[in-house]
């Protein structure tokens, strides 16, 4: 098959999702001639954007009332989320951050913060750090490079963690279940509960649409997390639940304008 641009390639992985509600990683790299990473890729920046949420080897499509988040509305929802999270963090605080689209919304908004240390296991987050006037001290897991999280996993990552002791982290989520905590479809869960251990508060960074997934692996249970940022349309009977569990929940404001 003749291969297409970048967009051409996306719309039209977003048609056979749409016309069979699941697209498997092998198959899109056959039809479209291209490399599994760049099919992860697509498959990143469309369950950035909304539209689907990413499996192992795969894809399904999201429910029809979360899907119908545009771009815009979830880039307001991040924002919003990581502005709120951004007052939780005290000058010449040592705090991790962790790979994903909402935690990496926090990066611009810790130029006035003095004196951090900050640990990752994302090279994209690095490199932002790296970029700030404030120059934070920059600390790297290592580790193994995972496709499908984008960041490094493994044991190396997890010594790296337990060399330090951490104010606070904060991680991401691709699914909440408000009786169990977060969710994700990637079975490498053992660095985000390494990343809790080591920190004494870990804050989720989290859109409350991300309720409303399905997602088979707990990754860390509510007992331990210290707060969930999220905004303000997380139904109140869930926010109700979490907080029982011992979590507060602060609901950002979603902005009204860029």
């Amino acid at each position: 098959m003749q291969k297409r641009n970048t967009q051409q390639r996306r719309r039209a992985i977003m048609d056979r999702l749409i016309s069979q509600g699941e697209v498997k990683v092998d198959a899109l790299t056959t039809e479209f001639a291209t490399s599994e990473v760049t099919i992860r890729k697509d498959l990143s920046e469309l369950e950035r954007t909304g539209l689907l949420v990413r499996k192992y080897g795969g894809a399904i499509l999201l429910p029809k009332e979360t899907s119908e988040l545009n771009e815009q509305e979830v880039s307001k929802r991040k924002k919003s989320i990581a502005q709120a999270a951004s007052q939780l963090i005290r000058d010449h605080n040592r705090i991790i951050i962790d790979s994903g689209n909402t935690t990496s919304a926090l990066l611009p908004l810790l130029n006035d913060k003095r004196g951090l240390v900050v640990m990752t296991n994302a090279l994209h987050v690095a490199n932002q750090l790296l970029e700030l006037e404030n120059e934070p001290t920059v600390l790297m897991t290592g580790g193994t490079w995972d496709n499908q999280s984008h960041s490094f996993q493994g044991k190396m990552a997890e010594q790296m963690l337990r060399a330090y002791n951490f104010d606070q982290a904060f991680v991401g989520a691709a699914g909440l279940d408000p009786h169990l905590g977060t969710t994700t479809f990637n079975e490498l869960t053992q660095l985000s509960r390494v990343m809790a251990d080591v920190a004494v508060q870990v804050i989720v960074m989290a859109e409350s649409q991300k309720l409303q997934r399905k997602i088979p692996n707990l990754e860390l249970p509510w007992g331990d997390i210290s707060i969930l940022v999220t905004d303000d349309q997380i139904p109140a009977d869930a926010r109700r639940l979490i907080e029982q569990q011992g979590v507060e929940v602060i609901c950002a404001t979603t902005q009204t304008t860029e």
